[in-house]
């Protein structure tokens, strides 16, 4: 059966969460630095009351599996909650949804010794500390194949020598999970293992903290791997297996990734909405200008077809795709994301005019944000070379001089169909 409905008890829960996030989480992001910052005194007495309350209510962490405690939720549910908690800053965050953790902890779920998730899976469960993923590199950017950051065994530990670029949140993590090189003549995909590096070990070392336009602090970092030792079960998965442990912190996180973008777009188009029914001009509202409507519709038109491709994928993997059969879908969704969010945050800052390109109102940071959601998790290119690919996939080529659908061949087909019946 197909439906477009939400199960009533699910939406009682969505509801909430709407106007938790709206009325009571929001807020914050006008009161607070980083989401990271977990420890700094404000975010405790502000934050962690919020986060009882969502723990209270059942939804704290709801990526999880029941194992984990989480409420095993499908990715079609999880898409719907995470569309709200983008509204805020702060919304993923006090519900345990925030990145880069989330995908970490899957990796730790999937690869971490007992030890390992005690020591750092449980309290990062709890949100009592926070984690990096340190993959890209200056020098390569996301293009895992031109890495050179490595790690060589001696005796009993890897030593890992490298640097890392834009690594995330580094100054507020209590561990590192970080891609390197562990057999430089293997083939292209099976060079690369995965490592958990606590924080405190010697050789870690931050050369400078890095942020971008709408960041509120430096959160990410420019990071110098010196000579850092760690135990041989620091590797996470096999030897060489970097890619497939990625994967497992990937597709969902992209879809909840691209409705946390939905979001900020949805929020643009509210803004876009209001000021073309408040501001007047030439006698009329903007609303009644043609070229305005065309913006609005424009931008509506675009908010629910990307809305649909995202809820349409978590869809397909709720009913059984594992993400490689979806791969083309999670592309999909890479690919147009960016390009959403741009197009309605930049129709919404035309629409406000000069204060629409102040400090005062959010469409500069979301236009950035656009170019940030197109390069996070790989360049829009490279999702897009992907889709491509899957579709190829799906046809074959005819094998005469002309195309199958030249129409003296096609009405030879025809007639060869339906001959019998036009002669009779």
């Amino acid at each position: 059966m197909w439906s477009f409905e939400t199960e009533p008890e699910f939406q009682v829960q969505l509801d909430w969460v709407g106007r938790f996030v709206r009325e009571e989480v929001a807020p914050l992001d006008y009161l607070l630095g980083s989401q990271w910052d977990i420890h700094d005194p404000k975010f405790v007495k502000l934050v962690r009351p919020l986060q009882a309350r969502v723990r209270e209510r059942g939804l704290w962490a709801c990526h999880l599996g029941p194992a984990l405690g989480g409420k095993g939720y499908g990715q079609l549910k999880l898409a719907l909650m995470n569309e709200l908690f983008g509204y805020a800053r702060f919304g993923p965050i006090v519900f345990g949804a925030q990145a880069p953790d989330t995908g970490n902890a899957e990796i730790l779920a999937h690869y971490g010794t007992d030890e390992q998730k005690k020591r750092y899976l449980e309290p990062l469960l709890a949100n009592e500390i926070v984690s990096c993923f340190s993959m890209t590199e200056p020098q390569g950017g996301a293009d895992p194949l031109v890495f050179t950051t490595t790690a060589t065994r001696e005796g009993d530990e890897w030593v890992i020598e490298g640097e890392k670029w834009f690594s995330s949140n580094a100054r507020y993590a209590a561990f590192f999970i970080v891609m390197a090189v562990t057999d430089p003549d293997a083939p292209a995909y099976r060079r690369m293992s995965m490592f958990i590096v606590p924080a405190e070990t010697v050789g870690v070392e931050i050369i400078r903290n890095l942020t971008f336009h709408g960041e509120p602090a430096a959160t990410h970092a420019y990071m110098r791997y010196n000579k850092v030792r760690v135990p041989l079960d620091s590797m996470l998965g096999g030897q060489g297996e970097a890619f497939v442990v990625a994967q497992v912190r990937l597709g969902g996180g992209r879809l909840h990734h691209a409705m946390r973008t939905i979001a900020q777009a949805t929020r643009a188009l509210d803004m876009m909405c209001e000021r073309a029914l408040s501001r007047v001009t030439k006698g009329e509202p903007l609303g009644m200008k043609q070229m305005v409507q065309e913006k609005i519709a424009d931008s509506w038109v675009q908010l629910r077809q990307f809305r649909l491709l995202v809820l349409e994928t978590a869809w397909l993997i709720d009913q059984g795709k594992d993400y490689k059969s979806v791969r083309k879908n999670i592309a999909a969704v890479k690919a147009v994301m960016p390009q959403v969010l741009h197009d309605i945050a930049a129709r919404a800052l035309h629409l406000h005019g000069s204060l629409g390109i102040s400090t005062e109102m959010p469409f500069a940071d979301w236009v950035i944000n656009s170019f940030h959601v197109g390069l996070a998790d790989g360049p829009t290119e490279v999702h897009k070379i992907t889709v491509a690919r899957e579709v190829l996939k799906e046809y074959a080529p005819c094998s005469t001089l002309f195309p199958d659908a030249i129409e003296p061949e096609a009405e030879a087909r025809a007639r060869a169909l339906y001959g019998d019946l036009l002669e009779s």
